[in-house]
């Protein structure tokens, strides 16, 4: 008796095979990152009792509005294999360049557009640098980190109070019931996260992106616009950064020369907790979404634990060293 073997697939149908293990796998450090969200969640209200609340959701994300953005920016740059050091220098520098612009007596609506364009300008300087010199990523933004920063402190020495209603609106007015609530700058942030969802993984613009992440010399064989996709990309973390000044000015209402110190890094970690590679060519803008919440959850956690912030720090660094093993071991899986 003869035993019947399973027909061999197809060329077509093992294509296809491949292309869903493919996505499952890039998908698998997302859905990790929410699990342990959820498990957190799930600690916290088991732990205090009152941990989960709708105001406690409300905050999470009504205290993050600015990092949400700069992460935005931050996954398109990681995606293609580089690296902006220079955000949080700029949320310092467009916050005090719009406190001085207000205290001269300018409106919001003159202000509020050069306060972005100012974080433009410098993901301008960078891109021209890493596309059109070939300077590495992390030496380019390097140097816009220092710039920005060195313009904050030629602005002012010291921190400025903004008293301006339309900039303070952004987070001071909120809507909702129930215990919910959500400001103006919340919906924006949330806004941009969906349409750079939709430029990330539905226009051509998004798949060079991730070619060029991919592999560089094989996207240029492809015909690909290599080097203006890399210029692009810091364009868009500079505006983002730009957009993060005007909301972490309204958080404060005030600009501050050390405002913004570390949170590049912050961007970082939430970007690859999120499930981003830091090498390139893989990550979702919704995974960087979740690694900010996951950020704030773990500094709401470490207030109600009623112990040193630096804990925080401690908990992230932690939390970057299993992620990023774990990436590694799926992108040996994946080799293999």
């Amino acid at each position: 008796m003869s035993v019947q073997t399973a027909p061999a697939l197809p060329f077509e149908d093992r294509s296809v095979l491949t292309r869903v293990k493919s996505a499952a796998s890039a998908w698998l450090p997302v859905l990790a990152a929410l699990a342990i969200l959820i498990l957190m969640l799930v600690a916290g209200q088991l732990y205090f009792g009152d941990f989960v609340s709708p105001r406690l959701i409300s905050a999470l994300f009504d205290n993050n509005p600015y990092l949400i953005v700069l992460a935005i920016g931050m996954t398109f740059v990681i995606i293609t294999g580089g690296i902006d050091l220079s955000v949080g220098s700029v949320i310092a520098f467009s916050g005090l360049l719009g406190a001085q612009l207000f205290a001269a007596g300018l409106p919001a609506v003159i202000v509020l557009p050069i306060m972005v364009l100012s974080g433009t300008v410098i993901g301008v300087i960078i891109g021209v640098m890493v596309a059109v010199f070939d300077i590495q990523p992390f030496i380019a933004s390097l140097a816009g980190m220092f710039l920005a920063r060195g313009l904050a402190y030629v602005t002012s020495l010291k921190s400025l109070p903004i008293k301006d209603d339309a900039l303070n609106w952004l987070l001071g007015e909120s809507w909702g019931a129930g215990g919910w609530y959500v400001t103006p700058g919340v919906v924006l942030a949330l806004v941009m996260v969906a349409v750079a969802t939709w430029m990330l993984h539905y226009t051509r613009f998004g798949r060079t992106v991730y070619a060029v992440g991919g592999g560089e010399q094989s996207a240029r064989l492809m015909g690909l616009a290599v080097d203006r996709t890399k210029f692009l990309v810091y364009v868009i973390s500079g505006t983002c950064a730009g957009i993060g000044g005007v909301l972490f000015a309204s958080y404060t209402q005030s600009g501050n020369p050390l405002a913004g110190l570390g949170m590049e890094l912050q961007a970082i970690a939430a970007v690859v907790i999120g499930g981003t590679i830091l090498t390139g060519g893989s990550g979702y803008m919704i995974g960087s979404l979740v690694g900010v919440l996951v950020y704030g959850l773990i500094q709401i956690a470490i207030t109600y634990m009623s112990v040193d912030s630096w804990w925080t720090y401690i908990v992230i660094g932690i939390m970057l060293l299993v992620f990023v093993v774990f990436q590694r071991a799926l992108s040996a899986r994946r080799g293999g």
